[in-house]
């Protein structure tokens, strides 16, 4: 299952950053991830730093 990034973000980008598969990108309220395009590593989660990236 794809990572979900929730309400709690806020907008930094860290994550985007760090996606080797560029599946991070920025949504109307906050990032959002794209699941058919998520490798499920956790690259995201790890970097950012409000936690709102769940697995």
């Amino acid at each position: 299952m794809a990572y979900v990034i929730n309400d709690g973000c806020i907008s930094c980008g860290a994550c985007a950053a760090q996606c080797p598969a560029g599946a991070i990108s920025e949504g109307a309220d906050h990032y959002v991830i794209d699941a058919d395009t998520c490798l499920d590593c956790g690259a995201c989660a790890a970097t950012c730093p409000t936690g709102s990236i769940e697995g």
